[in-house]
């Protein structure tokens, strides 16, 4: 996925109201940006460090700058959690990731389960209808020049509650898959962060026996794009 427009950059003053952040640009100006993630951003939220905005393409937004790149050490590390969704398609589209070839048709956002959407639905003849869940992974907690990436950053009830609904569709004998997108090029292992939310942490375990599926898959980022590049070992 390429940035339809050139990224701003600029120096992290902080992250505020979950949704906000001071930017200071290299002109010396001080802007807001939209922050697109709900989590804690554990580690990937420090003042002073350097990040990319993309600018509003619509000019009556409130908020002219979204919060796209940060640099942490010295990787990228992607915040956007609108973004996952479309690179995975992307990546289920050109083929990178194989799990999920095959499949003739793809739709986002598909009512189903109790009033919620999946993220993807593929669709093929003679295949089982696949119900595949995006989520986005930030958080590395280990150092070393690779190390091990982990979600949730936070407790998330929303993500337990796609998980059960994925458990339904698998009891239905449709296949139901995780996609834990690591949007980061450090990391070479992935776990669940099991300290931060056990019930998570227990649900995918218990869904798991059940027959969803888990895959994690790493990005490759600079200021210009951000793409899927290759699978990253599950180490749970």
């Amino acid at each position: 996925m390429k940035f339809p427009d050139p990224l701003i950059p600029g120096r992290l003053i902080n992250r505020y109201k979950r949704f906000m952040a001071d930017v200071e640009l290299d002109d010396g100006s001080v802007v807001t940006a939209h922050c697109a993630n709900s989590g804690s951003m554990m580690a990937v939220k420090d003042p002073g460090a350097e990040v990319w905005l993309s600018p509003a393409r619509n000019p009556e937004r409130k908020l002219r700058y979204t919060w796209e790149l940060i640099r942490v050490g010295e990787t990228l590390v992607g915040i956007n959690t609108a973004l996952p969704n479309k690179l995975v398609e992307e990546a289920v589209g050109g083929g990178t990731i194989s799990e999920l070839s095959g499949y003739a048709n793809l739709r986002r956002e598909v009512k189903y389960g109790k009033n919620s959407r999946i993220d993807l639905l593929l669709e093929g003849d003679g295949l089982p209808t696949c119900y595949v869940e995006v989520k986005n992974v930030t958080l590395r907690r280990n150092s070393g020049k690779k190390g091990l990436a982990e979600f949730p950053d936070a407790v998330t009830s929303r993500g337990t509650k796609h998980l059960l609904e994925l458990a339904d569709m698998a009891a239905g004998g449709a296949r139901a898959v995780m996609v834990y997108l690591v949007q980061r090029e450090d990391c070479d292992r992935f776990s669940v962060a099991a300290d931060i939310d056990p019930a998570y942490a227990e649900t995918l375990s218990q869904v798991m026996s059940k027959g969803v599926e888990a895959l994690c898959y790493g990005c490759v980022l600079s200021p210009e794009e951000i793409r899927v590049s290759s699978p990253i070992k599950l180490a749970f």
